[in-house]
């Protein structure tokens, strides 16, 4: 099909409009489904509604009333034979005073609520009517749209295509019959003219639910080109040059001898994995998950040595800069000893650096001196040139969009190599998740805590109980254990009614007058947020008010005890983050969540979760299906989102039937599996490259 400004425009910024919402030719339009529907094939007596429901009626304007309490709002009185029903358009515009006067027919689709005067419609859908005048045979579709861009315009575009005779040869059925067949799919012409044009006698659940036979054969196709993509990716990776980095085991051995753990047997296991990935001539892809205080880090500089031992430099990025000098001082604390002998340098970099500390690691890695680069995003700016990259390590990928994740991997780009790239995560990715967005990486996980962890106490406390929460606090810090205040903002909001990490440290300095009591937040200069971070590191501070800024791979034995406040406002993975910065150390730790009344119903179950578990991987499966895979996977920051009408956990069989079918296409026809990406992912494809 040509584009839509030949075909269907007249006006360059009708496309443009149209273009926000993914659309730039009339096959576009066709792939366009609803997002649900509305029954205007039918009129119901006023008198037949009850609450909550959204149904179409028709009737006389009988009162036309200006009202100013509580708010401006024009208020209507509509009857018909059966009864009468107030009709209320707030913020209204003056015209409509005039357009909805007395003695006019209106049509009007909305819910029926019971307001002060009985039965009431807020803000209904309506128009003006003659007696008489026909409902539509259809039911009417509500499509996905964007400002300036009407239901009527896309309606009217995608019935102009539907009426053409010869659209179904621009999109026509490219699956094998077997495949239908063979997973009772409806046929592709069938399942578009049905979504846009559904009968009035259709189930409208199985529309508004996407089970109707017609949604599970569009839904099919998209998980279907999703893997396809991402085993065309597999494959074509695997196709590229990278150094091939044998294991040689000096460094590495001589870093296990000298610590003072031993590995469990999961990050052995996890380290063979990506070791034997490593000598591959191709670029590993691999994701590394584990619980938090799992043991991730020190698999990871594991690989880092091996890849150093070739003669290679190895980039770690981090999410924070709290983050990329903690990592700084540990590996520093595991590596320096076997550096020093070799020549070698370890550097960090960040992005509010002194220019003098900044100037001297951007040489040392351009120069190939610095052997081991950590840092933030710094890493993957134009400054930072890598003298021979050859593994790119990324902590909390998830954190990350994905054009900085290319970014750090083309750092190789002057030895013509792709580096092999180690992806991290604490958050466990639930099996249907791997299966559809991570089926092109590899994965090891580190499924058991080392020796010694001890287990965290999770206590739920109502604000009500602050002052209980408080003499806890100073117990503990008189025993001369450490503790977390979390914060979740640094300002004031009316609406959300949070407490401040400024606010509680005021509070709390007042009350404890013999803690030293540091404060930590995202506005504080780097240079103070590290100096902070070391004194709490060292005992010196034994409160610590922080924001969510440690939620992230933060490390203090000594620290023992947390408070979470406001803890009803996080997301189950953020709530498992924080908690798992105790219980590293010896002594027995106590989470507590503190949670301000009155909860919502998702609120209730989220802390009612995060009591009742502490494995990682039961977590991450409950919060996939509170929050979906697009927020789940930090997703919306980065544009990786790919599946619009599917969804992996309620379409988990048909997401196993597209994995069979995906390997008999790529085996039997591989250009078909190109022309299917094409129709489906309209270039979203590239972010699997990631």
């Amino acid at each position: 099909m040509h584009s839509l400004i030949t075909d269907n425009f007249t006006t360059k910024a009708a496309q443009e409009k149209f273009s926000k919402i993914g659309i730039s030719h009339g096959i576009d339009l066709l792939l366009h489904f609803p997002l649900r529907y509305e029954d205007e094939t039918h009129l119901y007596p006023i008198d037949s509604l009850s609450e909550g429901t959204i149904i179409q009626i028709e009737g006389i304007i009988i009162r036309n009333t200006v009202m100013y309490r509580p708010k401006r709002q024009l208020v209507l009185k509509i009857k018909d034979d059966s009864g009468s029903i107030f009709v209320r358009f707030i913020n209204f515009y003056s015209s409509q005073i005039k357009t909805y006067a007395v003695g006019k027919r209106l049509r009007l689709l909305g819910e029926v609520r019971l307001g002060v005067f009985g039965a009431e419609m807020v803000h209904p859908k309506c128009r003006v009517v003659r007696e008489g005048e026909l409902l539509p045979d259809l039911l009417t579709p509500v499509y996905p749209t964007t400002a300036g861009l009407s239901q009527r315009t896309i309606r009217k575009l995608i019935q102009k295509i539907l009426i053409c005779s010869d659209w179904e040869h621009n999109l026509p059925e490219i699956l094998p019959k077997e495949i239908l067949k063979n997973y009772q799919l409806q046929g592709l012409k069938e399942s578009v003219m049905f979504l846009h044009q559904p009968s009035p006698n259709t189930a409208t659940q199985s529309l508004h639910e996407r089970t109707h036979p017609a949604w599970q054969r569009i839904k099919f196709d998209e998980l279907l080109a999703q893997q396809l993509s991402m085993r065309l990716h597999y494959q074509q990776r695997r196709s590229h040059t990278a150094p091939a980095l044998p294991a040689k085991n000096k460094l590495t051995k001589a870093l296990l001898e000298s610590l003072s753990f031993s590995l469990t047997r999961a990050q052995k296991e996890a380290f063979s994995e990506i070791s034997k990935d490593l000598s591959a001539a191709y670029p590993m892809q691999r994701l590394l998950q584990g619980d938090v205080g799992s043991g991730k880090t020190i698999v990871a500089t594991l690989a880092a040595l091996q890849a150093i031992e070739n003669g290679y430099q190895v980039a770690i990025m981090v999410p924070t800069e709290i983050l990329a000098e903690q990592h700084y001082q540990k590996l520093s604390g595991w590596l320096e000893p076997i550096f020093l002998s070799l020549g070698m340098t370890i550097v960090c970099l960040f992005g509010n650096q002194k220019k003098s500390q900044r100037k001297a690691a951007l040489i040392a890695i351009a120069k190939g001196n610095a052997m081991l680069s950590i840092g933030t995003h710094a890493l993957f700016q134009e400054q930072a040139e890598f003298n021979n990259l050859g593994l790119a390590i990324i902590d909390e990928q998830h954190r990350f969009g994905v054009n900085q994740r290319l970014a750090l991997r083309a750092k190789s780009a002057k030895i013509n190599l792709t580096p092999h790239q180690l992806a991290m995560s604490a958050t466990p990715i639930p099996r249907t998740l791997a299966m559809s967005y991570y089926a092109d990486l590899d994965v090891s996980v580190i499924n058991e805590l080392p020796p010694g962890r001890t287990q965290i106490t999770t206590k739920l406390f109502s604000n009500t109980r602050r002052k209980e929460v408080i003499s806890r606090i100073k117990e503990a810090c008189d025993e001369g254990k450490q503790a977390y205040w979390v914060c979740p903002l640094i300002e004031e909001s009316e609406t959300l009614q949070l407490r401040t990490a400024l606010e509680t440290y005021a509070t709390l300095s007042l009350i404890f007058t013999n803690l030293r009591i540091g404060i930590v937040h995202g506005r504080l200069p780097s240079q103070e947020k590290l100096a902070v971070m070391e004194l709490f590191r060292q005992g010196d501070i034994q409160l610590l008010i922080a924001t969510t800024v440690i939620e992230v791979g933060v490390d203090v034995p000594n620290a023992s005890i947390m408070v979470i406040e406001h803890a009803e406002r996080m997301g189950l993975s953020q709530l498992h983050q924080l908690r798992g910065r105790i219980g590293r150390g010896i002594d027995a730790s106590i989470c507590i969540l503190l949670y301000q009344k009155p909860l919502s119903i998702t609120a209730k179950e989220r802390l009612k979760i995060i009591f009742e578990n502490t494995n990682g991987f039961e977590i991450a499966r409950h919060d996939l299906r509170l929050r979906g895979p697009g927020e789940f996977l930090g997703a919306r920051q980065s544009g990786e989102t790919m599946l619009r009408f599917a969804d992996t956990e309620r379409d988990e069989n048909l997401l196993n039937n597209a994995c069979d079918a995906a390997e008999k296409i790529l085996c039997n026809d591989p250009d078909l599996a190109k022309n299917h990406i094409r129709r489906w992912l309209k270039g979203k494809g590239e972010y699997l490259q990631v």
